[in-house]
């Protein structure tokens, strides 16, 4: 189950947070770059999607179905597993009738504080933070944090990328130029 709180962000707020994270003694875990590629059709479901996250390390399978509801933290069933070969695994993808249909790049730079995990996320539409752990650890970081007047974004990156990408074919892309 991950549950997470997503927020947008201005480039300063993202510089100011970034601050505070380093004074409260956050961990830096590191920064990466990632190509998503969100697939659709097939048997997939409503509220379903079928991830590939390609990074400069390593890749990633991703399922995720959202539990709705109407609070403003983020849950959904998820499971991840790390694949060895990226392009093949899109290729059966492709085989049990699954297509790209989004595709956004993003930076991202994480820390970990307490039993959260921190992510301040650059997109081609926009700076994001994202607290990822239990409900009580996103709302403890965020009082610590000094968070409270932060409006929730409740759209997931793929209905971002929807609304605000490019069309491309079948697919609609979000990547830095």
């Amino acid at each position: 189950m991950e549950i997470e709180k997503k927020y947008r962000l201005t480039a300063e707020r993202r510089d100011t947070i970034a601050a505070s994270l380093k004074e409260i003694g956050a961990d830096f875990a590191g920064e990466d770059f990632e190509e998503n590629t969100i697939y659709r059709g097939g048997v997939l479901g409503d509220g379903a999607i079928v991830r590939i996250r390609r990074t400069q390390d390593r890749s990633v399978l991703t399922f995720k179905r959202r539990l709705r509801n109407e609070a403003d933290v983020k849950q959904q069933i998820e499971y991840e597993t790390g694949i060895s070969d990226a392009d093949a695994t899109a290729q059966m993808l492709l085989e049990l009738d699954l297509r790209p249909r989004l595709v956004y790049e993003k930076r991202r730079k994480i820390w970990r504080f307490r039993d959260v995990e921190v992510v301040l996320d650059e997109l081609p539409f926009g700076l994001f933070m994202e607290i990822e752990g239990s409900i009580e650890g996103i709302r403890e970081a965020e009082m610590v944090l000094g968070l409270e007047d932060l409006k929730t974004e409740h759209e997931t990156y793929p209905q971002l990328t929807a609304r605000l990408g490019k069309r491309t074919g079948e697919a609609t892309e979000a990547r830095f130029k």
